[in-house]
């Protein structure tokens, strides 16, 4: 999804806020630190397969996928980490790696780790690895229609 689509989809649904450019980065821990973001206020984007069906989790950047946890909470018998050729075709507007986790707009259950609830905002990729959106965590829940579930490995005690 371009840039360009996501705006018009946020704007049409009232949604606020900020586009933040930056310096080509390709980790979600790179971009944090280039747009001097907390690596738990920046989401990013994993894409998994549940029981072979394509899915997104969403989780703070300093955090992993703890992929049992996530089978657990989606109720399914298989996870993995998707590959690359597995996926790359879902997102044609998009660079690899910098899907926005809005999963709805590509047909995709979106599954975001409780941990990211704590903040008002969130920021995320939109589609390339040179441009941020940073939203609140209220207008993300209201339009993404995430699945809250507690899967992520990483976190420290004051994160958990």
């Amino acid at each position: 999804m371009a840039l360009a689509s996501l705006t018009e989809f946020l704007d049409s649904h009232n949604a606020a806020y900020v586009v933040i450019s930056h310096s080509p980065a390709y980790t979600a821990q790179g971009i944090a630190g280039l747009v001097h973001i907390s690596g738990k206020e920046l989401a990013k984007t994993v894409i998994v397969r549940l029981d072979g069906t394509l899915a997104m989790a969403v989780l703070p950047a300093n955090f992993h996928v703890d992929l049992p946890a996530l089978r657990r909470a989606a109720d399914a018998k298989n996870a993995q980490l998707a590959s690359e050729e597995e996926f790359s075709d879902r997102f044609p507007e998009c660079e690899t790696g910098a899907m926005p986790p809005f999963g709805n707009l590509f047909g995709l259950r979106v599954y975001a780790d409780d941990s990211l609830e704590k903040d008002k905002e969130i920021a995320f990729n939109a589609g390339t690895h040179r441009e941020l959106i940073r939203m609140t965590w209220e207008d993300y829940k209201r339009l993404a229609e995430p699945r809250i579930v507690r899967f992520s490995a990483g976190r420290t005690v004051e994160a958990a």
